[in-house]
């Protein structure tokens, strides 16, 4: 499996663009993201990390969003210099902003203006993330944030108490393993429903035999017909949903 990644990121570095990482500011504290451009008029992805922070599996996944013809500011959401290793630090710093949705949502809209800022077209943007990103872009998307829509791959999908997607400003596309234990079938479908009801076009996928996390690298999680088929559906949302 690590020959396999190896194998993918070099074939990658041959299509990729020079990405950077861009220190920014919201609220006072430092993040630190990746921004990865293509060209002036290219349309924007904000891509979310999941609960080990900003890694390099986000700026893989932003090299191959690259290579398809988008600008990728890969947002931080913990802070400068956080990327935690161990279970129990991951809980703390999701924890802390699932306690705390505002700012959250603060964090999700300082990093798209930030991006914007570096030259992104905030007004040509797919948002989308990974497990705790997934749950951040619909946290965003409760929140009414201007784009043209969110995607979430093994994401929470839960909704807080008091929260809704009345304000919800674009189409939601949901991409989720089926034999994930960590979120299970039973909010998928509490998801549909309210999406339903709050009239929100949405598409909405499991992928049998896939775990949680069944999209990342080289981990015993790895679904790759799940990855390949996900993967597929988004850049198929990302072209009808970008001019």
């Amino acid at each position: 499996m690590k020959l396999v990644f190896g194998l993918i990121l070099s074939c990658l570095s041959m299509f990729s663009v020079a990405g950077e990482n861009r220190i920014y500011n919201v609220k006072g504290s430092d993040y630190e993201g990746y921004w990865a451009k293509v060209s002036d008029n290219a349309p924007l992805v904000l891509l979310i990390h999941d609960w080990d922070g900003l890694t390099d599996y986000e700026i893989q996944r932003a090299e191959m969003l690259n290579k398809l013809g988008y600008n990728v500011f890969a947002a931080d959401l913990f802070g400068k210099g956080i990327r935690p290793t161990e279970v129990k630090d991951k809980k703390q710093h999701t924890g802390e902003l699932y306690k705390d949705r505002q700012k959250l949502r603060a964090l999700m809209q300082g990093s798209l203006d930030f991006a914007a800022k570096l030259g992104g077209n905030a007004d040509n943007v797919v948002v989308m993330g990974y497990c705790f990103g997934g749950a951040a872009v619909l946290e965003s998307a409760r929140a009414g944030m201007p784009a043209k829509g969110f995607v979430t791959f093994h994401g929470g999908l839960g909704t807080p108490e008091g929260q809704s997607y009345q304000n919800t400003s674009a189409p939601i596309l949901v991409l989720h393993g089926t034999a994930d234990s960590a979120i299970p079938m039973s909010q998928f479908a509490a998801l549909a429903e309210q999406l339903e009801a709050a009239k929100v076009p949405h598409e909405m996928i499991t992928y049998s035999g896939a775990p949680h996390a069944f999209t990342v690298f080289g981990s015993p999680r790895y679904r790759e017909d799940a990855d390949k088929k996900s993967w597929a559906s988004f850049t198929e949302f990302l072209a009808v949903q970008t001019n």
